[in-house]
């Protein structure tokens, strides 16, 4: 009976690893899936390091329907114009690959992206191969790079995703202000909150 019952616990286990993401990007780092294809919604591809600026990039982890998103997207416009200032490129990611053919297909994708007025690229990351690379979890969930493609900051877009007038800490337009202004980066990392992404089985 305890046979068994170790056996059940480490199958879960693996089970749970299977569909986890790898602590893999740390801050200072850098990532092969920056050359990774992305993809449009008409299914054209290009490398995701393509939507750099002269001063880095910024990956924000989305999808259509989770609550964190919907709560969140409000501000997504207000950090495209932060980005653009400081000269780094935006785009928002769908890695949820579980539900491609349902809540986040592409069709859906262009329709919430045309219905929020995204000024931001929205775009599909295959077999979620981005996400796995730079262990991201949630969305959303915001990797940005510097100059150099290096991690400069990670985690959340600001301390409060449920009422956009009562944020105190805007960690990721600071980050952004800094890259802008050639200064260190003083929060370099936050947890980020949100549903988990949604990765098939591999």
């Amino acid at each position: 009976m305890k046979k068994i019952a170790s056996l059940f616990t480490i199958s879960f286990a693996v089970l749970l690893l299977a569909f986890a993401p790898a602590e893999k990007l740390q801050i200072g780092d850098t990532s092969p899936a920056l050359k990774f294809n992305v993809q449009d919604f008409g299914g054209n591809e290009s490398q995701l390091s393509s939507y750099a600026g002269e001063n880095g990039l910024l990956v924000v982890f989305s999808c259509n329907t989770c609550p964190f998103v919907v709560a969140w997207e409000n501000r997504y416009n207000e950090v495209y114009e932060a980005a653009r200032k400081a000269g780094v490129g935006m785009v928002l990611l769908n890695s949820n690959e579980a539900f491609r053919a349902e809540e986040d297909s592409p069709e859906n994708m262009r329709y919430h992206a045309d219905d929020k007025a995204y000024l931001a690229p929205y775009l599909v990351d295959p077999n979620h191969k981005v996400a796995d690379a730079f262990g991201a979890k949630t969305t959303p969930h915001v990797f940005l790079f510097d100059s150099d493609m290096k991690l400069a900051y990670k985690g959340a877009i600001d301390d409060n995703h449920k009422d956009k007038d009562a944020v105190e800490h805007t960690y990721l337009k600071d980050a952004l202000a800094s890259i802008a202004s050639g200064g260190n980066i003083e929060v370099q990392e936050t947890k980020a909150l949100g549903c988990s992404i949604k990765r098939v089985k591999k």
